[in-house]
């Protein structure tokens, strides 16, 4: 993997949305350490979050707003003459998008052109980076997906992941803005507290000596990707698209190209607290793609990125943050 020349980030203006996510929050904090201008949009105040936690509205300059406000966000491209923008903010739960499909739509999508719309009237961006997701393929029969892969969602989160996706592309293709997307697996970390994801949901279950809860029957397939290894592959992309406008319109798969079933990852959570408790494994997951997993030889090959942690080194990391965030928030 490539290290990052931190004479290309410092006092760069960098716009990030979604900054309390679990991504976004590992990824303001990377960007102030490497020196950049930090704008940060935040919708709600976590007070839980890692984003507080870290006092990070101290060492960035937070905008309060909503992604799909365009006078908000065209203001600060404007007044902070953004030069990057990591476009994060996101409805991320399956679940939610199930039950609230138009917040989702609305966030998601509606969001995404916003931004994109932003950026094209404004004369300092020079790069986009959109998070899309590996549910932006769908289901296909041929495993693992590639870039070329269709994108084929069918239920409401993955539509609106494939939705988002295709309107980057659109403004890539059409006018020619700066702007390349990222496809992730999973991503698990300190710093979710979305409970009813597997990581933090199991993790949170067995420091309180109760049973942790799957909701499908255990045999979904996924890719896992550790937070830190996604940030690595944000700024990749983004100093790639920076320096290469011909990457624009183009797409990145990111995972450790280890997939792994619920079940696995439960296991190894329970492994690594060392505990004996059995899931309760309740067989309800409904409109979920049964098994996904990615090709990342072209982020690879053209980025230099290689995941660094995985799930065998994430994992630890991941249950040492939760065990200190847990016992002072008890």
């Amino acid at each position: 993997m490539t290290e990052f020349d931190p004479t290309f980030w410092r006092d760069r203006r960098v716009f990030v949305t979604g900054g309390t996510g679990l991504v976004g929050s590992w990824l303001v904090e990377r960007l102030a350490d490497l020196g950049a201008d930090v704008v940060a949009l935040v919708r709600d105040w976590v007070p839980g979050s890692r984003f507080v936690a870290l006092g990070l509205d101290r060492r960035v300059t937070v905008v309060r707003g909503d992604a799909r406000n365009q006078a908000v966000v065209e203001r600060v491209l404007g007044e902070y003459e953004i030069d990057i923008v990591l476009h994060l903010a996101a409805q991320t739960i399956v679940g939610i998008a199930n039950r609230n499909p138009l917040s989702t739509f609305e966030t998601n999508i509606a969001g995404t052109w916003i931004m994109l719309e932003a950026a094209r009237r404004s004369p300092t961006v020079k790069a986009v980076v959109l998070a899309s997701s590996d549910k932006a393929y769908g289901s296909a029969r041929q495993l693992p997906y590639v870039e070329t892969t269709p994108l084929n969602g069918d239920h409401p989160y993955d539509v609106s992941k494939s939705c988002a996706d295709l309107i980057a592309q659109s403004y890539a293709k059409t006018w020619n803005l700066p702007v390349a997307v990222t496809r992730c697996g999973n991503f698990f970390g300190g710093g979710d507290l979305n409970w009813n994801r597997i990581v933090p949901g199991t993790i949170r279950s067995i420091l309180r000596g109760e049973r942790p809860v799957i909701r499908s029957d255990g045999k979904y397939i996924r890719d896992y990707i550790y937070v830190e290894d996604a940030v690595d592959s944000y700024l990749h992309l983004a100093k790639a698209l920076r320096t290469d406008p011909r990457l624009s319109g183009e797409a990145f798969n990111f995972s450790t190209g280890k997939p792994l079933s619920v079940i696995d990852v439960v296991n190894a959570i329970c492994a690594g607290m060392k505990t004996d408790i059995e899931p309760l494994i309740l067989n309800e997951a409904s409109n979920e793609i049964r098994e996904q997993h990615l090709d990342s030889t072209k982020a690879h090959e053209i980025l230099k990125w290689r995941a660094r942690f995985g799930v065998e080194e994430g994992l630890p990391r991941t249950i040492e943050w939760y065990r200190n965030h847990l016992s002072t928030h008890a």
